[in-house]
């Protein structure tokens, strides 16, 4: 691309985010932007994307990254062989990355940010929250132990006692895992594709992440390498970004709920445990003698599956880790969400608002 073509895109690029920061403070434009306009369209891309077995996404990604690594490698060369214009094809080949990132970021905003600014599953659920008490929280915690508990025999054990389950089974059907809210939130009835396993999940573990949503082909990506058991819940997280709900903690709760209606057992075991990993941590805090007793009365096969979760985590503490965990929040921040990746937390006071 020449030095006056990159000119004229950075100045269309320009335009258009001057337009997006300006637009995206209007819940009404942002509204029947994206469920008018791109939630359907990304809807229609993840059925055709469903098509395949393989991720469609991840094939994008690695071909992105194996290109900017070539691109990257040939720049010295590149450099070097522009007599007398060195600095003149530094700049050049300055501006096309700058106008490649610029342009995938738009992207990004128009596929994905629009949909931070609009009217999420609280509002249009009217499920509200609440400051939550302790009382509250260790009766929330202790119906989900129990549930827990009836459960946790009902899904397949490897010799340690920890839950194996086959993620090839978990995956076929996802697409309909959350049909089973859509006659209490009617808003979330919709045609999607199924989740898929990103191949790289050793990769996804590194950066702390079990699954994510990609709006370029409208696929919801999950991590097959962590364990097993919080997996139905997490395709379930992920397949309510599908159906047009941006925001983690949200997702976070219609996953849980979703999947401790399934009809499957994996999947309920899955919701009950997820549910409970967010409501016992908060309880910890709350009240350490409720959490004690609710610890004491845990069955040797869910005390093991938590045991096994922990353990695979902490194999990938460190910087990687951080960076990402810093990243993500700002990335969160940058789309709205005042309180980047602390608004997991809301999860909680969901589940305490929906059953207690």
């Amino acid at each position: 691309m020449s030095g006056r073509a990159l000119r004229r895109w950075l100045l269309t690029l320009a335009a258009f985010f001057a337009v997006y920061f300006a637009l995206r403070t209007s819940r009404a434009a942002m509204n029947a932007l994206w469920y008018g306009a791109i939630c359907p369209a990304e809807q229609w891309l993840g059925r055709l994307c469903g098509r395949l077995t393989l991720s469609v996404g991840e094939v994008l990604i690695l071909t992105a990254v194996f290109c900017a690594i070539l691109w990257l490698a040939n720049v010295p060369r590149r450099i070097i062989a522009a007599r007398g214009r060195h600095w003149g094809m530094a700049l050049r080949l300055t501006l096309t990355a700058l106008c490649a990132v610029l342009t995938v970021y738009a992207g990004f905003c128009l596929l994905w940010g629009v949909g931070y600014n609009t009217d999420g599953f609280r509002e249009k659920s009217g499920l509200t929250t609440a400051p939550v008490t302790a009382d509250q929280l260790v009766q929330v915690t202790a119906y989900f132990a129990d549930q827990l508990a009836l459960s946790a025999g009902e899904v397949p054990r490897d010799g340690d006692g920890v839950c194996r389950l086959d993620y090839r089974q978990l995956l076929t059907g996802s697409e309909s895992s959350l049909d089973v809210l859509t006659e209490e939130f009617p808003f979330l009835d919709a045609k999607t594709g199924r989740a898929k396993a990103f191949g790289c999940s050793r990769a996804l573990s590194a950066l702390r992440f079990t699954g994510f949503y990609f709006p370029f082909t409208g696929e919801a990506n999950v991590n097959t390498d962590s364990p097993s058991a919080f997996l139905p819940a997490t395709v379930c997280h992920e397949m309510a970004h599908q159906r047009g709900i941006t925001a983690e903690e949200e997702c976070n709760f219609i996953g849980i709920l979703a999947a401790i209606r399934s009809d499957c057992a994996a999947y309920r075991y899955s919701g009950w445990l997820t549910g409970f990993g967010y409501l016992f941590n908060a309880l910890y805090s709350a009240d350490r003698e409720a959490w004690q007793t609710i610890r004491d009365a845990l069955p040797d096969t869910v005390v093991a599956d938590l045991r096994a979760d922990n353990a695979y985590w902490s194999q990938f503490r460190g910087t990687v880790s951080q960076l990402s965990d810093k990243v993500y929040d700002g990335f969160l921040k940058s789309n709205g969400d005042t309180d980047g990746s602390k608004s997991y937390g809301v999860v909680t006071d969901l589940l305490v608002a929906y059953f207690g």
